[in-house]
């Protein structure tokens, strides 16, 4: 793919997603879900590659029926009320819609089986967008119409979600397939809070951004596509693989890294609402999720693989590491102090 290429799909990217969050009508944000599918497809299928083909076709088919239920719930909730704010869904039927396509979007479960598949079929740096920039508008939408939204359908599904997102994620092998399950899982923990502190929400949005960032592009600066390549990915940048080790820790929820405020805080917000069952069940779910980020910190920096002599050597040239990716993983394991601000900010 050529420069300007690239250049006129992010910039497609940036702009169908500031339609999105910015817009009051269905239509535009309708219209920025659109830009930003079109506009991710190029850079998913560049690889000209059968399984990134499949993965492009796929990621096609599922948001263009997600965007389609989009414009049918807009449209339903337009015919018996007369509004078209996104602000103003009320109908019921519309409500429902609305939920079963933003959880295509997303990933929720259980419209998740797509997600898995189109991040093992794409590059890292495109597994990378689709994990985080592309999950923006959809969430955003979430957040403006969550008042309006059924709490247990959420609830149901948020649960779901962090439990087939650990569950899922034990036996892989491949590093894309398990961030995939990873997100699914983090998504849960969003979705579950949504109702009752948007904020929140948006709080743990950001932190499962910046995490996701740099274990993406650590794993790209190493080349890491399958945890046999973790294993000796060590020898090309030590530093860089502790970092990721205590990133993958950070992403696991373990304290006292960044990954723990957004768990505490979500749990601790479920107890006011009386939903501590809610909050046991997600917890316990939540150490599935900790076995398979345990087996990535393990490989990456304290294990050696098998190393039998007819065996090939992986070619190691020089490293270079940008300097995005030390910035961001240092604020990955590094941010939970900030924690007592966080009531002035909510």
């Amino acid at each position: 793919m050529t420069p300007l290429a690239k250049l006129i799909s992010a910039l497609s990217i940036l702009l169908g997603t500031t339609i999105t969050i910015t817009s009051n009508h269905w239509i535009t944000a309708w219209a920025g879900l659109e830009i930003n599918t079109l506009s991710i497809i190029p850079l998913i299928s560049k690889s000209h590659h059968p399984r990134a083909i499949e993965a492009a076709t796929k990621y096609f088919l599922v948001q263009a029926t997600a965007s389609a239920l989009v414009l049918l719930s807009s449209t339903i909730n337009a015919q018996f009320t007369g509004q078209w704010n996104i602000t103003q869904l009320t109908h019921p039927l519309a409500c429902l819609l609305l939920t079963t396509a933003i959880a295509m979007k997303l990933g929720l479960t259980p419209f998740h089986f797509w997600f898995p598949e189109v991040l093992q079929g794409s590059t890292l740096t495109t597994a990378l967008l689709l994990s985080t920039v592309m999950k923006f508008p959809p969430t955003t939408i979430l957040l403006i119409t969550s008042h309006s939204l059924n709490s247990t359908l959420l609830t149901s599904m948020s649960m779901m979600s962090i439990a087939l997102g650990g569950w899922m994620g034990l036996n892989q092998t491949q590093t894309r397939k398990i961030m995939a399950f990873s997100s699914i899982s983090h998504l849960g923990w969003m979705v579950i809070i949504i109702i009752h502190n948007p904020k929140l929400t948006l709080l743990a949005f950001y932190i499962y951004i910046l995490m996701t960032a740099s274990i993406f592009l650590t794993m790209n600066t190493t080349n890491t596509l399958k945890l046999s390549t973790l294993m000796t990915s060590w020898t090309k940048a030590p530093m860089l693989n502790t970092m990721l080790m205590l990133t993958l820790l950070s992403l696991a929820g373990l304290p006292p890294l960044t990954g723990f405020l957004p768990k505490w805080l979500i749990i601790q917000e479920l107890i006011k609402q009386e939903m501590t069952t809610t909050a046991t069940i997600i917890s316990m779910l939540s150490l599935l999720g900790l076995f398979f980020y345990l087996r990535l910190a393990y490989c990456s920096t304290i294990t050696l693989p098998p190393n039998p002599s007819n065996k090939m050597k992986q070619w190691s040239p020089k490293t270079t590491v940008n300097i995005l990716t030390p910035t961001l993983t240092s604020l990955s394991i590094s941010l939970l102090p900030l924690s007592p601000m966080i009531p002035t900010i909510t």
